[in-house]
């Protein structure tokens, strides 16, 4: 690695992308999301501007997310994305393309991985390093990832969670389930729209789940005021709902999370099991946030599991530190492709 070299490290997800550049930082997060012009087949906004265009676009224009469940769903958009990212952190006269590092989820097939490193270079990238999240997220963590003992992280998304055991720098065992914090927002609307006839967004539903949701029924229970639209009047009206019925609308997300952790745990070699029981599982992503998830998940597997600091950055933060120290990591973990 040349001193001149530039350098972008990148966590494309569902919800949100983050950029890093070393010695910065974090320099962008925008959602991931992409307005195109309908005739002309053209991007028109990217990021926090495409956003704002969401449900509010006249026919003429179409928003994406161009990723779905962690994986690309349009690779024309993404390679547009990703161009408007590089080139907002990159110098406007780019002599040199930088060098681009980006997490893939752990159960990408090789062919999406090519496509992605293909559309990333077609985005002014000179080389493209991909690494597979769970393991960027342990190292955001502070997970010992080099040592020979197993760790395991649990990954939870926007539209992913990934579970994944670690030894000697790479994955021994993982797994990946399509439900995330998106899967938890639906659910909540789901059930408010069965059990009260009222019509809430997207944006109403995450705000419960912050404010008063919680994995495990709780005793002290607290309240909120939502307002949505009556389905039988259509009118606007206004319910009020407590944590324990949040709890009952993420009964089936939740199982299948532990469902997934069930399968990662029965597919890892003893030694390293053995390690997971003594040292814990960690919990990182912004689903880790939802209230009592790390109880629910001892309660359960009957392994110690908690949260790891600055849990909604851990895969970002892997980004940052990898890319600090490329030439350590890149015997290890990254596959590069120029």
């Amino acid at each position: 690695m040349g001193v001149f070299r530039n350098k972008i490290g990148i966590d494309l997800g569902t919800a949100n992308t983050l950029v890093v550049v070393p010695s910065k930082g974090v320099v962008v997060d925008e959602p991931s999301v992409v307005a195109v012009s309908v005739n002309e087949n053209k991007v028109l906004a990217v990021g926090d501007e495409a956003k704002e265009m969401l449900g509010r676009t006249p026919e003429a224009i179409t928003v994406f997310k161009p990723l779905r469940d962690g994986v690309i769903a349009d690779y024309r958009v993404t390679e547009a994305m990703l161009k408007y990212f590089i080139d907002k952190v990159s110098p406007r006269v780019r002599l040199i393309r930088p060098d681009v590092m980006i997490s893939i989820p752990a159960v990408v097939t090789s062919t999406e991985r090519r496509a992605l490193i293909d559309a990333t270079i077609r985005a002014g990238a000179k080389e493209v390093y991909v690494v597979k999240e769970p393991v960027l997220a342990a190292i955001g963590a502070g997970i010992p990832i080099h040592s020979a003992q197993g760790n395991m992280i649990i990954d939870i998304g926007g539209g992913t969670s990934e579970i994944a055991v670690i030894s000697l720098g790479g994955v021994v065992a993982s797994s990946s389930t399509k439900v995330g914090g998106n899967k938890f927002d639906q659910a909540i609307m789901d059930y408010i729209k069965r059990k009260y006839s009222l019509a809430i967004g997207e944006r109403t539903a995450e705000e419960v789940k912050i404010k008063i949701g919680s994995a495990i029924a709780l005793e002290k229970i607290e309240r909120m005021d939502i307002h949505g639209r009556d389905l039988m009047g259509g009118l606007p009206k206004t319910i009020t709902v407590d944590t324990n019925e949040i709890t009952e609308a993420l009964q089936d997300e939740l199982r299948e999370i532990i469902h997934a952790i069930k399968k990662v745990l029965q597919e890892t070699p003893p030694e390293l099991a053995s390690d997971i029981m003594d040292k814990g599982m960690v919990l990182s992503g912004g689903g880790a946030l939802l209230r009592n998830l790390d109880i629910l998940i001892t309660k359960t597997i009957g392994v110690s599991c908690y949260v790891a600091d600055d849990s909604l950055t851990c895969v970002v933060d892997g980004v940052g530190k990898v890319l600090d120290n490329l030439d350590t990591y890149k015997r290890t973990i990254l596959s590069i492709k120029r």
